[in-house]
C-alpha cells in the first residue's frame, strides 16, 4: 500500500510510533504536538493539587489551578483517548456486514479524503458510527456531542442526522422510511449530509476497498483537537 505525497510522488506507507533510528514525518509532527500540549508532565511533580476535595470548599487558587492544568489535561488527552477508543475496536466482529465498524469509519474517513474533503469532514467521517456500540440508536447525536466544540454547526447537523439520511439508501428494505429525510429539504445542511451518505458513509463496506489505516489519520485528529474550540464551557 502507498500513500500520495503533497508532491505527487508515492512512498511505501510505513507506520506511526516505529522504532526506526530516523522518526517519520508523521511521527515528527505528533512528537510536535506533544510537546506543544504537555507543558508539564500530567500528574508529575510539578502537577498542582488542590487543597479543598469538594467543589464548596475549592478556594479561588484552587479554580485557577483546575483551570489552567484543565485545559493542559484535554489538549494532551482528547485526540489519544479518541483514537485509542476507535483502535480499540478493531478486531471486533460486525453483525453481518462484510467489514466491520472499524474497517467501516477508516473506509468512510479513506473515501471523504480521496475526494479532497477538508480535514474536519475527514475526521468527521472517521468518527462518525463511533459511539456504534455504545449508543447505536442515537450514535449520531454521540458524535456530534465529543465533536461539538471543533466542528460548524452544518457539520453537526449531519452527524445528528446522518442516520436519517442513510435509510433513502435502503433500496430493498422492507420497512424503512426512504423518504423519511424529505421532512428536513430546505434545511442548509441537507444536500451535505445527503452527499455524504451516498458518497462516504452507504457504500463504506467493501472488504477489498484499499482502506488507510489508521495511523494515516492520527496526525489529522491530533491538529482537530488542538484547534481553538469554537466555544468553552457547555453550550
Amino acid at each position: 500500500m502507498t500513500l500520495a505525497t503533497k508532491a505527487g510522488v508515492s512512498e511505501p506507507w510505513r507506520p506511526a510510533y516505529t522504532n526506526a533510528a530516523r522518526p517519520t514525518a508523521l511521527e515528527r509532527e505528533l512528537a510536535a504536538f506533544e510537546a506543544k500540549s504537555i507543558l508539564v508532565p500530567l500528574g508529575g511533580a510539578d502537577w498542582q493539587r488542590t487543597s479543598g476535595h469538594t467543589f464548596e470548599t475549592n478556594t479561588a487558587a484552587d479554580w485557577a489551578t483546575i483551570e489552567r492544568q484543565s485545559a493542559i489535561y484535554h489538549r494532551d488527552r482528547q485526540a489519544k483517548e479518541v483514537l485509542t477508543f476507535l483502535a480499540a475496536s478493531k478486531d471486533e466482529p460486525s453483525y453481518g456486514w462484510q467489514t466491520n465498524n472499524y474497517g467501516h469509519s477508516l473506509q468512510t474517513a479513506t473515501r471523504a479524503l480521496r475526494d479532497g474533503a477538508d480535514e474536519d469532514m475527514v475526521v468527521l467521517s472517521l468518527l462518525h458510527d463511533i459511539g456504534q456500540n455504545i449508543a447505536p440508536v442515537t450514535h449520531g447525536e454521540f458524535c456530534a456531542a465529543m465533536l461539538k466544540q471543533f466542528l460548524s454547526d452544518d457539520y453537526l447537523w449531519l452527524l445528528s442526522y446522518h442516520t436519517v439520511f442513510q435509510r433513502y439508501h435502503r433500496f430493498n428494505h422492507p420497512t424503512s422510511d426512504r423518504m423519511g429525510r424529505e421532512k428536513f429539504r430546505g434545511h442548509p445542511a441537507f444536500e451535505l449530509t445527503a452527499y455524504f451518505c451516498e458518497k462516504y458513509d452507504q457504500n463504506a463496506m467493501e472488504p477489498d476497498y484499499p482502506t488507510l489505516p489508521l495511523e494515516a489519520f492520527e496526525a489529522m485528529v491530533y491538529r482537530f483537537f488542538n484547534k481553538e474550540p469554537r466555544f468553552v464551557g457547555r453550550r
